[in-house]
């Protein structure tokens, strides 16, 4: 049991949710929440920063059972001495890989898209054009923001810092200091004669530009395998471009369930298929047809599984080289009244003699009914009712009691 569940319902996870649904549950949320995709959005940046906090949590086995023991109290109390949790952007960043280098220029932030991809295209490979907007360095001024060679100089209101501070009196004694944008330069911390500003970008020394991107998806990738564009992120001056990153989201098939190499899947068999053998076709992710047959004498039992060598996932690393396709079988009982008696007692002799039970005088006799779920569950509000107000009687006394004289 779990003292609280916060930090679970803010991920949408079970509090028995294994690290793979924790990390599935924290990258869908993470890619929809992120503040680089809702610009302005303080609603949905305070629920980037709740998620991420949660998911450095649950993440860590010590914290979590910290905060499965004593809920989030335990965990500010765990952390107060060891600076709190970590930035937001951090999190995500080392989720995706996107660690920053601590040499060269200024590294841009990487862009992370989720593809949505059917288990067919897992399975035999697909390409995928996709178009981003990206910011890249202005042609026409060089990304210089200025048409003429010294036209950028260093903003003379702020001293090249992007920010002034102010000073007002509030009392005898007393400034009061505020710091705010520098209105001259308006951050940037230098300036551009309006004669020489560039009129392709106006001075942004940047433009947008639509850029189109072939995602190669290999027979066998996995779900949540990244595709990275290395230096296809925004550009900028004196800024080294970040990578553009595809994260893979496998869809549900119908019919297949994906384990690794291996392709699970439910077939359900009549009573006489499974005792008296069978004759199936299986479609493929490929679009094959596999014959299967199962001979007369091999029963099949209910839970029965059987696999077909080869029929699996492929191997990224060479895509002849696949898993098993495991087969889950269901037999399916006939309907009540399905045989006349005279055909039953045939059957009966048919079939595998019954083992006899000796009824003797000390045996109760009952009836078996069909079971009826909402008669169990009116049963059981009545009973439990019962045992409460039993237990309140045996331990608390009564309901009423009479006044002393």
């Amino acid at each position: 049991m779990v003292k609280e569940t916060k930090y679970y319902d803010l991920l949408g996870v079970q509090p028995d949710a294994t690290d793979d649904q924790l990390k599935k549950a924290y990258r869908r949320l993470a890619l929809k929440l992120h503040p680089d995709k809702n610009p302005g959005d303080e609603e949905k940046a305070d629920q980037f920063k709740s998620i991420s906090q949660a998911y450095e949590v649950l993440a860590d086995p010590k914290k979590r059972s910290l905060y499965d023991e004593g809920g989030e109290q335990a965990i500010k109390e765990g952390m107060s001495g060891g600076g709190g949790f970590h930035n937001p952007t951090d999190i995500f960043d080392m989720f995706f890989g996107g660690g920053r280098r601590n040499q060269g220029p200024p590294r841009g932030k990487d862009i992370v898209h989720q593809i949505k991809v059917t288990l067919e295209e897992m399975y035999v490979g697909t390409t995928k054009k996709l178009s981003l907007m990206k910011k890249i360095l202005c042609a026409p001024c060089k990304g210089t923001g200025a048409t003429k060679e010294g036209a950028v100089v260093k903003c003379k209101g702020c001293n090249g810092l992007g920010m002034v501070v102010r000073s007002r009196m509030i009392g005898p004694g007393m400034v009061q200091q505020m710091q705010s944008v520098c209105p001259a330069c308006h951050g940037k911390k230098e300036t551009i004669d309006s004669k020489y500003l560039c009129k392709n970008c106006k001075g942004e020394k940047v433009v947008r530009e639509k850029k189109i991107l072939e995602v190669h998806i290999d027979p066998g990738m996995k779900d949540e395998q990244q595709i990275t564009f290395s230096g296809e992120g925004d550009q900028g001056p004196d800024l080294e471009p970040g990578d553009v990153i595809f994260v893979l989201d496998e869809q549900e098939h119908p019919v297949f369930k994906r384990a690794r190499s291996d392709l699970h899947m439910n077939l359900e068999l009549t009573l006489v298929e499974a005792l008296c053998g069978f004759q199936k076709t299986i479609e493929t992710l490929d679009k094959r047809t596999l014959f299967i047959k199962q001979e007369a004498g091999r029963v099949i039992k209910h839970g029965d599984r059987r696999s077909i060598t080869a029929e699996g996932m492929p191997s990224p690393k060479n895509r002849f080289n696949k898993g098993q396709l495991i087969i889950h079988f269901d037999v399916k009982f006939p309907e009540e009244g399905f045989l006349s008696p005279d055909k039953l007692k045939l059957l009966e002799k048919a079939l595998p003699p019954r083992v006899p039970v000796a009824q003797t005088a000390a045996m109760e006799e009952v009836n078996l009914q069909d079971y009826d779920a909402d008669t169990a569950k009116r049963h059981h509000q009545y009973t439990d009712g019962y045992d409460s107000d039993d237990e309140m009687n045996g331990h608390g006394g009564s309901r009423m009691q009479c006044a002393s004289q």
